[in-house]
């Protein structure tokens, strides 16, 4: 099977998603073509060289949907021939928009392909597109349906991580990500984003609070208590889950993902493009997997992804040096290093979604490109980034610098 790499990655600042944010008045179209141009021209491709897009969007309706990968490379001046599809994975989606632009190049269907994805969320809210999964009655029955964020308390709850824990995993997530801005970490990859008339709307993420500590978030009430208790979900959980006596609700605005809007585009191409387009290859993608895992608790399916990823590559998780999980909310995280055994030095080691934010279509080849440039910074070889995703689903990447 060909060999698929990474040639360049770059992403937009993440943006807050409100209406004060600073990428509110870009739309995904004019976000994705900004990042599509710009993998173009910093390797100075031809317009026909890239042959297919794939480009997660969780809530591809008005103007994210249609398609819009397809628009947005007309946008961003590559050819007509260059084709476009539009993946929804939920959380997942971006990372998935990269595994199936590597995927193509591995089975030889095209030479050069791109990967990434993107959300404006400021507007298009989350849930735009509906589903029957939280709202068919059959099927929320059926699967014991609660939302996210009961699904995090739940697994606090059931694997003993207390509010000082999540809190705490917070405030180093703040800690690490102003670290990462502060040295110049990012700046290989991010893509100042411009308005109409060329200047620049943004050039740094913006939900990142330096200040944060246990004071602050210790403040902040417990977001999912009241739709727990009031709204029955907690009663939904336990039916599922009844050695739980009682769920503890420690998840909150401080120690979840940020809500924001961003785009992410990453290259990918078998040995032969880089030889013709004369690029040269920065990581190759070891190996892919998605798995599906319990609905009701949801988000432990990264532990599960990840070790099908470490199986189809024959590897284990001694062979990997840095870890990449999405901080869609902290118990998350430290489940997934207390199942894996993975020590929170090699884990996010740069900040994440608690501190930067998570715009669901585009975060998987965001933080796939973070690792990228990590590798390389830190001159270590191995990183296998992966996600959470809603309905319970996991999807896991590893790569090696080249």
């Amino acid at each position: 099977m060909t060999e698929a790499y990474i040639y360049d990655a770059v992403r937009s600042p993440r943006g807050k998603g409100k209406k004060d944010g600073s990428l509110h008045e870009i739309t995904a179209l004019d976000l994705s073509a900004q990042v599509m141009t710009a993998i173009k021209d910093r390797s100075d491709l031809p317009a026909d060289s890239v042959e297919d897009i794939a480009f997660g969007v969780v809530s591809p309706v008005g103007e994210q949907g249609a398609v819009i990968t397809r628009t947005a490379a007309l946008q961003s001046g590559f050819a007509e021939t260059t084709s476009g599809i539009q993946v929804n994975r939920f959380c997942g989606s971006g990372l998935e928009g990269v595994n199936i632009a590597a995927a193509k190049v591995k089975a030889g269907e095209c030479m050069l392909t791109m990967g990434g994805g993107v959300e404006c969320m400021s507007r298009v809210p989350m849930g735009s597109d509906g589903g029957a999964w939280p709202t068919d009655p059959q099927s929320a029955m059926d699967n014991y349906f609660v939302p996210q964020g009961i699904s995090a308390d739940l697994i606090a709850t059931k694997y003993g991580f207390s509010r000082d824990d999540v809190d705490a995993y917070a405030v180093e997530s703040h800690k690490r990500a102003t670290k990462s801005w502060d040295e110049g970490r990012f700046a290989k990859s991010i893509l100042p984003i411009k308005d109409v008339i060329g200047l620049p709307v943004i050039t740094r993420d913006e939900t990142i609070r330096p200040d944060t500590n246990m004071q602050s978030l210790g403040s902040l009430n417990p977001s999912f208590a009241m739709m727990g208790q009031s709204f029955g979900f907690d009663n939904v959980a336990q039916q599922r889950y009844p050695e739980i006596e009682e769920i503890n609700h420690v998840h909150h605005a401080g120690n979840s993902s940020g809500i924001v809007d961003g785009a992410a585009a990453v290259l990918v191409g078998n040995e032969a493009a880089g030889k013709k387009f004369n690029i040269k290859p920065r990581a190759r993608i070891v190996s892919m997997a998605s798995i599906g895992s319990e609905p009701t608790i949801m988000l432990t399916g990264p532990e599960f992804a990840a070790q099908k990823a470490l199986r189809n590559a024959g590897m284990t998780a001694a062979d990997i040096d840095l870890w990449e999980l999405n901080e869609a909310f902290a118990a998350v995280v430290l489940r997934f290093m207390q199942a894996m055994d993975v020590d929170h030095s090699v884990m996010n080691v740069n900040g994440g979604a608690i501190a930067m934010g998570h715009p669901l279509g585009a975060t998987g080849a965001m933080i796939l490109g973070t690792m990228v440039d990590e590798l390389e910074r830190a001159d270590k070889q191995t990183a296998l980034i992966t996600l959470c995703i809603g309905a319970g689903m996991g999807i896991a990447t590893i790569i090696e610098r080249v």
